[in-house]
């Protein structure tokens, strides 16, 4: 899972998870990985079982050279909408590496505006090991955010579906209206606010 010409030792790669969902934030994961680091079966997280995801987290944020990870929240979802959050977010966690890569993949058709030499690589997370780690890293940690928003919501079946448009999701929308977790800006939620 290495690009061709992929010989920098300080590659960092960034992905997102959480554009779809119509509630919860988008968290990004940076990760700079060790030349020596042991792929075991690391791939794009979408394809990958929660528990095979969480034992990966594991290994990659103990074996990482460094990560960091960047939250934007739906307030700025709404605001920017949700392609600029999302760069937002891999921006934040960018900022929180404590070691400066030589170059940056970023999963996707879109990079964030940050120095240095950044290539945005479409479908990077099943194309270069970095961009995999980060995908995962970003998944579970925003998966592990929808858990604690089931606790603050509960009803809406946010530890199930983590805010995709699911049917079960819909219906609750349907019965109790959006909750402040809910992002207004997408027409599923919208269409459900008083006044709509």
């Amino acid at each position: 899972m290495r690009l061709p010409g992929h010989t920098e030792a300080l590659v960092a790669g960034v992905d997102e998870a959480g554009r779809g969902p119509l509630a919860g934030g988008v968290v990004a994961a940076a990760v700079i990985l060790d030349p020596a680091f042991s792929a075991l079966t690391l791939d794009d997280s979408k394809k990958l079982t929660a528990s095979h995801r969480e034992q990966l987290y594991e290994h990659i944020t103990s074996q990482a050279r460094c990560y960091a990870v960047g939250r934007a929240s739906v307030e700025e979802i709404d605001r920017l909408n949700i392609l600029r959050a999302s760069l937002l977010a891999m921006e934040r966690a960018l900022d929180g590496l404590t070691v400066e890569p030589q170059r940056i993949y970023v999963d996707g058709a879109h990079s964030p505006a940050v120095a240095g030499a950044v290539d945005a690589v479409p479908r990077g997370d099943g194309l270069l090991i970095s961009v995999a780690a980060a995908s995962i890293i970003a998944k579970v940690e925003r998966d592990r955010d929808m858990f604690a928003l089931d606790q603050r919501f509960p009803g809406y079946g946010f530890a199930r579906h983590k805010g995709y448009p699911t049917r079960a999701h819909l219906e609750a929308l349907d019965v109790s209206g959006p909750c402040v977790a809910h992002r207004r800006s997408f027409a599923p939620v919208a269409r459900r606010l008083p006044g709509y």
